[in-house]
């Protein structure tokens, strides 16, 4: 099973796809669901890099 900074990267890949789709096709709607895609990636991402650290600290 992947860790959510693992499938946080992977959402904010897929958001930066969709967004570039959207720019390039003019489509506005796919442009800001890529963008929010992207968002979402990067902050599931972060919590994903907090909750190891937490659990590396309590490790030791």
């Amino acid at each position: 099973m992947p860790h959510k900074d693992e499938e946080g990267s992977a959402k904010e890949a897929r958001g930066n796809v969709k967004e570039a789709a959207g720019k390039m096709t003019g489509d506005e709607k796919l442009r800001t669901d890529g963008a929010a895609d992207k968002a979402e990636g990067k902050v599931q991402k972060g919590v994903g890099k907090a909750k190891e650290a937490a659990r590396d600290a309590l490790k030791h």
